[in-house]
């Protein structure tokens, strides 16, 4: 029995959501998102709100898939009425990041800057030279660009320098100590 999977999602007031040919579209003020309903899997709209069931209740790979199929959801209609933001910063002496048309120039220490052309419906913006955000609709795309950006210079263990998340918090490592006289 899927705990998350039964807690029925709120629509929000601007979002529309139409369900037909194994396919869910949701359409909101920012934009429209569709994803294919999971096979085992039926949708309702009931009072405003959605709710997945599934066609066999004793079957554990439907339990799983329908609370990730309601997370999935739940996220689409967050995505559609406000969107979904990553923060990342950039730490080390001279690294920085500025704005190239829709594409994003960065220097974090290679000879040359590394241009990064955004997924499509992604948005890139730098408020100051050390602070890349992504932005956009669809969560997993708006994770994927931040993760990309990231694995330009992954923050080093030793002195901390490289592309790092918001609130990450890094485990440093102490060093190579001197020799004892």
């Amino acid at each position: 029995m899927s705990r998350i999977g039964r807690i029925p999602i709120d629509i929000p007031s601007k979002v529309k959501v139409e369900i037909k040919d194994n396919k869910v579209i949701v359409e909101g003020p920012l934009g429209k998102l569709g994803r294919d309903i999971i096979p085992g899997l039926i949708l309702e709209i009931q009072n405003g709100k959605l709710i997945v069931k599934k066609v066999r209740e004793e079957d554990k790979k439907l339990n799983a898939m329908q609370g990730l199929f309601r997370s999935l959801l739940a996220n689409m209609l967050k995505g559609v009425s406000e969107g979904f933001t990553r923060k990342l910063l950039i730490q080390g002496v001279g690294y920085r990041a500025k704005k190239k048309g829709d594409a994003l120039s960065v220097l974090v220490g290679y000879s040359q800057p590394v241009d990064v052309e955004p997924l499509p419906g992604i948005k890139l913006d730098v408020e100051e030279q050390t602070t890349i955000v992504v932005r956009g609709i669809d969560k997993e795309k708006v994770g994927q660009m931040a993760a990309n950006i990231r694995a330009i210079r992954p923050p080093d263990a030793y002195k901390g320098k490289g592309i790092i998340y918001e609130n990450e918090t890094l485990r440093r490592k102490v060093g190579k100590a001197g020799k004892a006289k």
